[in-house]
Protein backbone atom coordinates (compact mmCIF):
# COMPACT_ATOMS: atom_id res chain seq x y z
CA UNK A 1 0.00 0.00 0.00
CA UNK A 2 1.63 3.65 -0.94
CA UNK A 3 1.01 6.83 0.65
CA UNK A 4 -1.70 8.00 -2.28
CA UNK A 5 -3.84 4.99 -1.53
CA UNK A 6 -3.86 5.65 2.35
CA UNK A 7 -4.59 9.49 2.06
CA UNK A 8 -7.58 8.25 -0.41
CA UNK A 9 -8.52 5.53 2.23
CA UNK A 10 -8.57 8.45 4.48
CA UNK A 11 -10.73 10.70 2.76
CA UNK A 12 -13.62 7.84 2.69
CA UNK A 13 -16.60 8.73 5.07
CA UNK A 14 -17.10 5.51 6.02
CA UNK A 15 -13.75 4.84 7.56
CA UNK A 16 -15.26 6.80 10.31
CA UNK A 17 -18.84 6.47 10.03
CA UNK A 18 -21.34 4.87 12.89
CA UNK A 19 -21.50 1.32 10.60
CA UNK A 20 -18.06 0.59 12.53
CA UNK A 21 -17.94 0.26 16.39
CA UNK A 22 -15.80 2.10 18.47
CA UNK A 23 -13.54 -1.34 18.71
CA UNK A 24 -13.18 -1.54 15.08
CA UNK A 25 -12.82 1.90 14.45
CA UNK A 26 -9.81 2.22 16.82
CA UNK A 27 -8.44 -0.99 15.37
CA UNK A 28 -8.60 0.28 11.96
CA UNK A 29 -6.93 3.33 13.27
CA UNK A 30 -4.31 1.48 14.55
CA UNK A 31 -3.50 -0.36 11.55
CA UNK A 32 -3.95 2.51 9.22
CA UNK A 33 -1.54 4.16 11.45
CA UNK A 34 1.53 1.50 11.22
CA UNK A 35 0.81 1.07 7.57
CA UNK A 36 1.03 5.16 7.18
CA UNK A 37 4.31 4.89 9.27
CA UNK A 38 5.43 2.15 6.67
CA UNK A 39 4.55 4.42 3.63
CA UNK A 40 5.91 7.57 4.42
CA UNK A 41 9.63 5.76 4.58
CA UNK A 42 11.32 5.19 1.20
CA UNK A 43 11.11 2.17 -0.60
CA UNK A 44 14.84 1.46 -0.15
CA UNK A 45 14.99 2.41 3.64
CA UNK A 46 11.80 0.13 4.44
CA UNK A 47 12.61 -2.80 2.73
CA UNK A 48 16.15 -2.62 4.79
CA UNK A 49 14.26 -2.34 7.79
CA UNK A 50 11.71 -5.00 6.60
CA UNK A 51 15.28 -7.19 5.93
CA UNK A 52 16.79 -6.67 9.11
CA UNK A 53 14.13 -7.26 11.35
CA UNK A 54 14.27 -10.65 9.26
CA UNK A 55 17.94 -11.49 9.89
CA UNK A 56 17.21 -10.20 13.63
CA UNK A 57 14.26 -12.65 14.28
CA UNK A 58 16.54 -15.34 12.65
CA UNK A 59 19.69 -14.21 15.20
CA UNK A 60 17.64 -14.54 17.66
CA UNK A 61 16.21 -18.20 16.73
CA UNK A 62 19.13 -19.29 16.10
CA UNK A 63 20.89 -18.07 19.65
CA UNK A 64 18.40 -19.54 21.21
CA UNK A 65 18.93 -23.08 19.46
CA UNK A 66 22.67 -22.53 20.26
CA UNK A 67 21.73 -22.35 24.01
CA UNK A 68 19.63 -24.78 24.12
CA UNK A 69 22.34 -27.22 22.51
CA UNK A 70 24.95 -25.81 24.73
CA UNK A 71 23.19 -26.08 27.65
CA UNK A 72 21.66 -29.67 26.99
CA UNK A 73 25.34 -30.54 26.01
CA UNK A 74 26.16 -28.99 29.98
CA UNK A 75 23.23 -31.31 31.88
CA UNK A 76 24.33 -34.41 30.09
CA UNK A 77 27.79 -34.02 31.10
CA UNK A 78 26.59 -32.81 34.83
CA UNK A 79 24.82 -36.39 35.32
CA UNK A 80 27.89 -38.18 34.41
CA UNK A 81 29.90 -36.30 36.67
CA UNK A 82 27.03 -36.62 39.57
CA UNK A 83 27.51 -40.59 38.61
CA UNK A 84 31.56 -40.43 38.82
CA UNK A 85 31.13 -38.34 42.01
CA UNK A 86 29.11 -40.10 43.99
CA UNK A 87 30.28 -43.44 43.17
CA UNK A 88 33.64 -42.34 44.48
CA UNK A 89 32.45 -40.54 47.33
CA UNK A 90 30.68 -44.15 48.61
CA UNK A 91 33.78 -45.93 47.73
CA UNK A 92 35.25 -43.91 49.98
CA UNK A 93 33.44 -44.29 52.76
CA UNK A 94 32.88 -48.06 52.58
CA UNK A 95 35.05 -49.48 55.15
CA UNK A 96 38.00 -51.97 53.46
CA UNK A 97 36.71 -51.43 49.92
CA UNK A 98 39.37 -50.11 49.04
CA UNK A 99 43.08 -50.83 49.65
CA UNK A 100 45.55 -48.15 51.18
CA UNK A 101 47.94 -48.11 48.40
CA UNK A 102 44.82 -47.01 46.14
CA UNK A 103 42.98 -44.93 48.55
CA UNK A 104 45.16 -41.79 47.43
CA UNK A 105 44.74 -42.30 43.67
CA UNK A 106 40.53 -42.43 43.83
CA UNK A 107 40.94 -39.61 46.75
CA UNK A 108 42.88 -37.40 43.95
CA UNK A 109 39.66 -38.84 41.05
CA UNK A 110 37.17 -37.71 43.78
CA UNK A 111 38.31 -34.33 44.16
CA UNK A 112 38.41 -34.14 40.54
CA UNK A 113 35.07 -35.50 39.99
CA UNK A 114 33.69 -32.61 42.48
CA UNK A 115 35.48 -29.97 41.01
CA UNK A 116 33.90 -30.80 38.04
CA UNK A 117 30.40 -31.48 39.21
CA UNK A 118 30.43 -27.37 40.62
CA UNK A 119 32.04 -26.15 37.79
CA UNK A 120 29.21 -27.69 35.55
CA UNK A 121 26.26 -26.28 38.03
CA UNK A 122 27.71 -22.71 38.26
CA UNK A 123 28.44 -22.37 34.67
CA UNK A 124 24.69 -24.01 33.48
CA UNK A 125 23.67 -21.21 36.72
CA UNK A 126 25.29 -18.61 34.81
CA UNK A 127 23.83 -19.12 31.34
CA UNK A 128 20.21 -18.51 32.89
CA UNK A 129 19.57 -22.56 33.04
CA UNK A 130 18.58 -24.07 36.15
CA UNK A 131 21.12 -27.15 37.29
CA UNK A 132 19.45 -31.01 36.86
CA UNK A 133 19.00 -32.37 39.82
CA UNK A 134 21.38 -35.09 41.30
CA UNK A 135 19.55 -38.44 40.29
CA UNK A 136 19.24 -40.91 42.16
CA UNK A 137 21.86 -44.10 41.44
CA UNK A 138 21.82 -47.68 42.07
CA UNK A 139 25.08 -48.56 41.29
CA UNK A 140 24.29 -52.13 41.38
CA UNK A 141 22.44 -51.78 38.40
CA UNK A 142 19.56 -54.02 39.35
CA UNK A 143 21.71 -56.72 41.22
CA UNK A 144 24.02 -56.62 37.97
CA UNK A 145 27.43 -55.48 40.13
CA UNK A 146 28.63 -55.42 43.81
CA UNK A 147 30.95 -52.64 43.36
CA UNK A 148 30.91 -51.68 47.05
CA UNK A 149 31.78 -55.21 48.74
CA UNK A 150 34.07 -56.69 45.57
CA UNK A 151 37.20 -54.68 44.95
CA UNK A 152 37.34 -55.89 41.48
CA UNK A 153 34.16 -55.10 40.79
CA UNK A 154 34.72 -51.18 41.76
CA UNK A 155 37.68 -51.45 39.48
CA UNK A 156 35.23 -52.85 36.76
CA UNK A 157 32.82 -50.00 36.96
CA UNK A 158 35.40 -47.30 37.84
CA UNK A 159 36.97 -48.26 34.31
CA UNK A 160 33.80 -47.91 32.48
CA UNK A 161 32.38 -45.01 33.84
CA UNK A 162 35.64 -42.71 33.07
CA UNK A 163 35.65 -44.26 29.16
CA UNK A 164 32.32 -43.22 29.47
CA UNK A 165 33.36 -39.70 30.41
CA UNK A 166 36.59 -39.45 27.93
CA UNK A 167 34.17 -40.88 24.75
CA UNK A 168 30.89 -38.73 25.87
CA UNK A 169 33.27 -35.22 26.25
CA UNK A 170 34.54 -35.86 23.41
CA UNK A 171 30.96 -36.46 21.68
CA UNK A 172 29.68 -33.12 22.57
CA UNK A 173 32.77 -30.77 21.76
CA UNK A 174 30.41 -28.87 18.63
CA UNK A 175 27.38 -28.88 21.20
CA UNK A 176 29.40 -26.40 22.82
CA UNK A 177 31.72 -24.61 20.68
CA UNK A 178 29.26 -22.01 20.43
CA UNK A 179 30.77 -20.54 23.52
CA UNK A 180 34.86 -20.36 23.59
CA UNK A 181 35.12 -19.81 27.35
CA UNK A 182 33.17 -23.75 28.06
CA UNK A 183 34.78 -25.19 25.23
CA UNK A 184 37.73 -24.47 26.51
CA UNK A 185 37.14 -25.70 30.13
CA UNK A 186 35.11 -28.67 28.83
CA UNK A 187 38.24 -29.64 26.64
CA UNK A 188 40.30 -29.53 29.96
CA UNK A 189 37.69 -31.46 31.75
CA UNK A 190 38.46 -34.50 29.01
CA UNK A 191 41.63 -34.49 28.90
CA UNK A 192 41.54 -35.08 33.02
CA UNK A 193 38.54 -37.93 32.55
CA UNK A 194 41.51 -39.52 29.85
CA UNK A 195 43.95 -39.41 32.53
CA UNK A 196 41.88 -40.79 35.11
CA UNK A 197 40.45 -43.77 32.41
CA UNK A 198 44.49 -44.79 31.73
CA UNK A 199 45.32 -44.65 35.47
CA UNK A 200 42.49 -47.57 36.39
CA UNK A 201 42.27 -49.17 33.61
CA UNK A 202 46.15 -49.49 34.24
CA UNK A 203 45.48 -50.48 38.10
CA UNK A 204 43.34 -53.57 36.58
CA UNK A 205 46.35 -54.55 34.57
CA UNK A 206 45.37 -53.21 31.42
CA UNK A 207 46.87 -51.27 29.13
CA UNK A 208 46.27 -47.54 29.40
CA UNK A 209 44.18 -47.15 25.82
CA UNK A 210 41.59 -49.08 24.14
CA UNK A 211 42.46 -51.71 21.28
CA UNK A 212 39.65 -52.38 19.19
CA UNK A 213 36.05 -52.74 21.12
CA UNK A 214 37.71 -54.38 23.64
CA UNK A 215 37.36 -52.85 27.25
CA UNK A 216 40.20 -55.39 28.94
CA UNK A 217 39.15 -58.41 30.78
CA UNK A 218 35.58 -56.30 31.25
CA UNK A 219 32.45 -58.20 31.31
CA UNK A 220 29.80 -57.66 28.84
CA UNK A 221 27.46 -56.15 30.37
CA UNK A 222 29.79 -52.82 29.37
CA UNK A 223 30.04 -53.47 26.07
CA UNK A 224 28.23 -50.69 25.13
CA UNK A 225 30.98 -48.41 26.74
CA UNK A 226 33.20 -49.71 23.59
CA UNK A 227 31.15 -50.25 20.92
CA UNK A 228 32.61 -48.65 18.16
CA UNK A 229 35.87 -48.47 19.05
CA UNK A 230 36.59 -50.94 16.44
CA UNK A 231 36.84 -48.30 13.98
CA UNK A 232 39.81 -48.14 11.61
CA UNK A 233 38.93 -45.39 9.07
CA UNK A 234 39.32 -41.94 9.78
CA UNK A 235 39.14 -39.07 7.45
CA UNK A 236 39.33 -42.18 4.72
CA UNK A 237 42.83 -43.04 6.00
CA UNK A 238 42.46 -46.58 6.87
CA UNK A 239 44.93 -46.51 10.16
CA UNK A 240 45.43 -50.04 10.01
CA UNK A 241 47.87 -50.14 7.49
CA UNK A 242 51.19 -49.41 9.00
CA UNK A 243 50.73 -51.52 12.01
CA UNK A 244 47.80 -53.56 11.94
CA UNK A 245 43.96 -53.04 13.40
CA UNK A 246 44.63 -53.00 17.14
CA UNK A 247 47.26 -50.45 16.81
CA UNK A 248 45.41 -48.18 14.01
CA UNK A 249 41.80 -48.25 15.83
CA UNK A 250 43.79 -47.32 19.68
CA UNK A 251 45.44 -44.29 17.93
CA UNK A 252 41.98 -42.56 17.64
CA UNK A 253 39.76 -42.88 20.55
CA UNK A 254 36.11 -42.45 19.24
CA UNK A 255 33.17 -40.55 20.38
CA UNK A 256 30.26 -41.33 22.21
CA UNK A 257 26.51 -39.97 20.95
CA UNK A 258 24.76 -37.85 23.66
CA UNK A 259 21.79 -40.70 23.04
CA UNK A 260 24.60 -43.42 23.92
CA UNK A 261 26.15 -42.13 26.88
CA UNK A 262 22.15 -41.38 28.14
CA UNK A 263 21.34 -44.57 27.68
CA UNK A 264 24.68 -46.20 29.78
CA UNK A 265 23.87 -43.32 32.57
CA UNK A 266 20.50 -44.88 32.89
CA UNK A 267 21.41 -48.24 33.44
CA UNK A 268 22.60 -46.82 36.91
CA UNK A 269 19.59 -44.40 37.47
CA UNK A 270 16.52 -45.34 39.18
Amino acid sequence: MNILRLLDKLSNDKFFTKEASRLETITDISLFGKKAAIAAVPLGLGSLMATTKAETTKMNVTGAALKSTLTDALQLALVLEYLENEYYSIGLSTPALIPNADRAVFMQISKHESAHVNFLKSTLTSLGTTPGAKPTFDFTASGNFSPFTDYSQFLVLAQAFEDTGVRAYKGQAGNVMSNKVVLQAALQIHSVEARHASQVRRMRANKGWIELANGGNMPSATNPVYAGEENINQAGYNTSTLFGAAAGSAAYDEILSGSDAQTIASLFIV
